[in-house]
């Protein structure tokens, strides 16, 4: 039988709470990597919760010796305990909490990068689908990522699982409406580029090498028409067959890596 501190109850309580989005100025990051990545970019990480087996591997020792340093509270409890604040059907065998990083519009102020590529994440509800988006624009160069007020949260467990650590490095600025964004933009010099399966433009025929903000909008519909005439313009993917559209994790990628690849031209 587990005998468990009224200590560790508490953090194992204040954990779920986290998960569940209860404690905003924290997140639940899961799985080894996901920690590595937390304590590498600097995160602050309040405490680490894992299991008895984990640290016995040779990979989360090290880790756990070089995080014991940098972090508040570090808990070790039974598999059993652990898949009780598990977000995922498997446990990883680590849990941190970490303070959320800030976000703000001084985070991607355009003036600090010299031709800066940002990504707007608009209506998207599908945390995963957010968390790839985060994953491809590290990848592709992108100077960073507006997302507006209906948006999943970045930092949610299932977002910051499939952005993988980008969303601890990107600078971000979240929960803005759509319109303030294209009003900050237009203020800022970026031109602004709806993703549209309908558009006259391709995206290889469009300029990335400008500063710009491409806008990708919700899974179903994508965004409305008055959405798309308010922006600067519109490209496409051109696609064959009776395809009608992509996953907008899939195109979001496709564009920015066209972005990188005209901006590496220059």
């Amino acid at each position: 039988m587990t005998h468990i501190t009224s200590r560790e109850n508490s953090l194992l309580r204040k954990a779920r709470a986290v998960r569940d989005g209860e404690i905003h100025d924290l997140i639940f990051a899961e799985g080894l990597r996901l920690c590595e990545e937390a304590l590498n970019s600097g995160l602050d990480i309040e405490a680490l919760i894992y299991s008895e087996e984990i640290s016995e591997k040779e990979r989360a020792k090290r880790f756990l010796t070089e995080a014991t340093s940098a972090v508040k509270k570090l808990a070790i409890v039974s598999e059993r305990l652990l898949a009780s604040i598990s977000y995922t059907k498997t446990p990883q065998g680590i849990v941190a909490l970490a303070r959320r990083p800030e976000t703000g519009k001084v985070r991607i102020e355009a003036g600090s990068v010299q031709i800066p590529l940002l990504v707007v994440i608009h209506q998207l509800n599908n945390p995963v689908n957010v968390g790839a988006i985060l994953r491809s624009a590290e990848a592709a160069g992108a100077t960073g990522v507006i997302t507006t007020e209906t948006t999943a949260d970045p930092f949610s467990p299932k977002a910051l699982r499939g952005a993988m650590g980008s969303a601890f490095r990107l600078p971000m600025w979240t929960g803005v409406t759509y319109f303030q964004m294209l009003q900050w933009c237009g203020e800022n010099g970026l031109k602004t580029v709806c993703a549209d399966v309908e558009a006259t433009t391709t995206h290889t025929d469009f300029d990335w090498k400008r500063p710009t903000a491409l806008i990708v909008g919700p899974e179903s519909d994508g965004l409305s028409a008055e959405e798309i005439a308010a922006a600067g313009g519109s490209v496409r993917i051109p696609m064959q067959g009776d395809v009608e559209s992509l996953n907008v994790g899939v195109a979001t990628g496709i564009l920015l890596f066209e972005a990188a690849r005209q901006r590496a031209q220059r």
